[in-house]
């Protein structure tokens, strides 16, 4: 039997990409995932290929850049199964456009649906799992935390602060038996695979770029119960491209 069989996983951000092969995976693995996104076509998608794989699902559309949706999520959730396990906080986007050009609700925008929403999701989140014993919660950061292109800073700025309220709750939430971490992905390819090049793959350590389903795993190993002495801390899964140093030729 899994680890996770019978556990209640709520996705946010499952519309698409990541959030997508997290809903597969854990259902893969005998979980039960919820879930949410603004994208109600996205949801429905992402639910068709569950059933197809002979998988139960339960989806709430929710924008998570807005407080009133996320608590109505988390009451809708406590009505219909009482009870949540797991959450990962995948809901995000970024805006590349320059510091000189970027308005203040752009930035808003960001950085109350990926921080923001991640901190009030993770507190809706952690009052079920203390009723319930326990949980787990795993933010999906970026390794634009650690290291930027130009024109990202809301995005930047939104996933650094993923680490340290990462770590933040960890502490908070440690006595009620919930673990907190954090996962930074780097290139994940969420389109056409194989339409990447030769040199895509090349540059990174491990020879390719990444999938959604490379993430999916990690969550799986932070959110295992038998890794709970894992907390407050963030797993790198990039294929070794922050570790690399790179000159110019």
């Amino acid at each position: 039997m899994s680890t996770h069989t019978d556990k209640i996983a709520l996705i946010t951000g499952a519309g698409a990409g990541i959030g997508r092969a997290l809903a597969l995976a854990y259902a893969g693995q005998g979980a039960l995932p919820v879930l949410a996104d603004r994208n109600e076509e996205g949801l429905e998608e992402t639910g068709r290929l569950l059933e197809q794989a002979g998988c139960d699902s339960l989806a709430i559309a929710a924008d998570i850049g807005k407080p009133e949706q996320i608590e109505q999520l988390f009451r809708d959730l406590d009505a219909m199964l009482g009870r949540l396990d797991i959450l990962v906080n995948n809901a995000g986007f970024g805006i590349w456009k320059s510091p000189y050009d970027l308005t203040v609700e752009e930035w808003d925008g960001v950085v109350n649906t990926n921080l923001r929403g991640a901190f009030l999701c993770s507190r809706e989140a952690a009052k079920l799992m203390r009723a319930g014993g326990g949980g787990a919660i795993v933010n999906i950061s970026s390794t634009r935390a650690v290291m930027s292109e130009p024109n990202s800073e809301a995005y930047a700025a939104s996933k650094g602060g993923i680490l340290s309220l990462t770590h933040a709750l960890a502490v908070s939430l440690g006595p009620d038996r919930i673990t907190v971490n954090a996962i930074c992905p780097g290139w994940i390819e969420t389109g056409d695979y194989g339409k990447l090049r030769p040199e895509d793959h090349a540059q990174h350590p491990a020879r390719r770029v990444g999938r959604p389903e490379d993430i999916a795993r990690a969550c799986l190993y932070l959110t295992d119960p038998a890794n709970d002495f894992v907390t407050g801390t963030h797993m790198t899964v990039d294929g070794g491209m922050t570790i690399k140093m790179i000159y110019d030729e």
